[in-house]
């Protein structure tokens, strides 16, 4: 791996007698994506907070592009590009003038802003919307210009806090080319995503966090394999139910019930699709194993309210 850009050891945080963050250490070299995957309460928000010097921790150290937060907190963020989970764009300023506010926080002169909006637009596929206000404009569109608004100061690190929330899943194909792009041009990302496709599709390392601790780090492929069945079959329909304690449970290595839905893990499906042949009633999906089947096996299924 390359010089480490980023370098969090032994992270804690405490709310009152609540230890949200519990001796978190991770990095992100040049050029990689990692994701930070969690339950509601995981402790990610949190996490994303202290790495912007919003949040002071109680212990351990960050440290950034050489420097050190929240010493150097000033330093630090003037490299740095952050997209929150919620819509900070000013609502009374068009979408050129959204960049060009916000290039000012960093000190940048309004010559050199404006230079850099035109190609920040296209990035964005906003060229057409740059007199229109963010009123106007799509939830994808506002995603797009605040990922654009992020760029202004050509930053080496991006902080994405759910970036992709709420978009219809075309808005977020879309970001997700726009993502992909800023990493072929060896930008770093840190990305917490509660969507297992988005993580797979852009993240090289993923670490996984419940209740404040990482339980699991490694690249999506190697976690898959190291804690899960290649093979998957979900069963779903009247009777569904009933073959947990059937005959057909010994051809599986784990089962597991989510509402009406038994989900088979196996090593080969074979056998165990031959025995479901027996009974049509059921429909099957047989597909291999996935980050959601990952996320689910090792934080459960129960659901979680927001913390």
């Amino acid at each position: 791996m390359n010089a480490k850009l980023f370098e969090v050891q032994h992270l804690h945080k405490r709310y009152g007698d609540a230890e949200v963050v519990k001796d978190l250490s991770f990095e992100i070299a040049p050029g990689e994506c990692l994701g930070v995957i969690g339950p509601n309460g995981a402790g990610k928000t949190t996490t994303i907070r202290m790495c912007l010097g919003h949040t002071v921790p109680d212990g351990g150290s960050i440290h950034a592009l050489g420097l050190e937060m929240p010493r150097d907190a000033l330093a630090i963020k003037a490299q740095l590009g952050v997209v929150t989970q919620f819509d900070t764009l000013d609502p009374d300023f068009s979408c050129a003038e959204n960049l060009l506010v916000y290039g000012r926080y960093f000190g940048m002169k309004d010559p050199d802003i404006r230079a850099r909006i035109p190609q920040l637009l296209e990035f964005a596929a906003l060229t057409h919307k740059a007199n229109a206000k963010p009123g106007e404009l799509s939830g994808g569109m506002r995603r797009r210009l605040s990922l654009a608004r992020a760029l202004v100061n050509d930053p080496k690190l991006l902080l994405l806090d759910e970036p992709t929330t709420g978009l219809d899943p075309q808005a977020r194909h879309l970001m997700w080319e726009r993502l992909q792009v800023l990493l072929q041009q060896g930008k770093s990302i840190l990305l917490t995503t509660h969507f297992m496709d988005e993580a797979e599709r852009l993240c090289n390392r993923l670490l996984v966090l419940d209740h404040g601790k990482k339980i699991a780090e490694g690249t999506p492929r190697a976690l898959i394999a190291q804690h899960l069945e290649p093979d998957v079959v979900e069963v779903f329909g009247v009777g569904a139910l009933a073959l947990v304690d059937g005959p057909l449970r010994s051809l599986a290595a784990r089962v597991e019930v989510s509402g009406e839905t038994v989900f088979f893990y196996t090593q080969d499906a074979g056998a165990l699709l031959q025995g479901l042949a027996a009974h049509p009633q059921l429909r099957t999906l047989h597909r291999p194993a996935n980050l959601e089947d990952l996320f689910l096996k090792l934080t459960g299924r129960q659901i979680r309210e927001d913390a």
